[in-house]
């Protein structure tokens, strides 16, 4: 791993991680580079390994075809193809020099603090990969993408942070105003209720899967919360709860070494057996067997 990348904490102990280190940049907490620039610093394939990252990164691809994982799901890559990785996913870019594109780095406190780009940057949940064809969305966006570079790469003295900031926040609103396929989901149907119940999710799926702990602990019945969470993503707020659970554990299957008996006690099960039930259920698979696929080789 080279100096400009350095290893992050993460909350998942032995997940591997970055954190934000760009090795030149002239603000701090943006860089934008390109796919094929970020694959020649990373030594020893390092992208190409499982990691995650503590900062949002956007990838437009302009050139080539390949595959990108994000937590478990492989999306296929070709021009147009619009990618946002936000803190705490896992992912494995594709092999380097198949494709190539604008990639931008930013850490959660570098854009300006609107309530409209807050809620984007501070969400958990979006989709991770669009498709944009040759028309009007693609070129508003690489227009707006190449303002973001006619910035960034002026004299580093003249570089305007608040130029860049703002510029950013065009492209993320222009991103979040493109039309949602029908596997999506829209995570703002659900509004402020669904919005509280997915942080206190992520704060508490290690310790509770019961929908009536969190619907006492933000104040709503637990028919407020399906409600919430039909609207947000076409399931009842149980299913919600289960499918974080579950991808912790894939997570952590597939990117530690811990026994799964230790999985089972960090996400709140008291017994390895009712864990392989849960997980079987929801995955089709065995823990054990689902790592024997999804590790990544060291």
């Amino acid at each position: 791993m080279p100096a400009s990348e350095v290893a992050a904490t993460s909350r998942d102990g032995s997940i591997p991680g970055f954190g934000f280190n760009p090795p030149a940049a002239p603000v701090a907490g943006f860089e934008l580079t390109e796919l094929a620039s970020l694959h020649e610093r990373m030594a020893e394939g390092g992208l190409q390994r499982v990691h995650r990252v503590d900062f949002h990164t956007v990838t437009l691809i302009t050139e080539g075809s390949g595959e990108h994982a994000v937590d478990f799901v492989t999306y296929p890559c070709r021009p147009g193809t619009l990618l946002w990785v936000r803190p705490g996913q896992v992912q494995r870019f594709g092999r380097p020099g198949t494709m190539n594109g604008t990639h931008l780095l930013f850490t959660p406190a570098f854009p300006p603090h609107l309530a409209s780009i807050d809620r984007l940057v501070r969400e958990w949940y979006g989709p991770v990969c669009r498709r944009l064809g040759p028309g009007r969305d693609y070129a508003t966006l690489s227009a707006l993408l190449s303002g973001l570079r006619a910035e960034f790469t002026r004299p580093d003295d003249t570089v305007s942070g608040e130029i860049l900031q703002l510029l950013l926040a065009t492209v993320l609103l222009h991103i979040d105003r493109l039309p949602q396929s029908e596997t999506d989901g829209d995570p703002h149907a659900g509004g402020e209720v669904y919005a509280r119940f997915r942080a206190e999710l992520e704060r508490s799926y290690a310790t509770t899967r019961r929908a009536e702990d969190y619907a006492h602990r933000l104040g709503y019945t637990v028919k407020t919360l399906t409600r919430a969470c039909l609207a947000a993503t076409g399931q009842p707020v149980k299913q919600v709860i289960d499918a974080r659970v579950a991808l912790q554990t894939q997570r952590l299957l597939a990117h530690t070494d811990e026994p799964v008996a230790v999985i089972a006690r960090r996400l709140g099960f008291s017994e390895p057996t009712n864990f392989g039930k849960f997980f079987t259920r929801h995955t089709g698979t065995t823990p054990g067997a689902f790592r024997r696929t999804h590790q990544a080789p060291q």
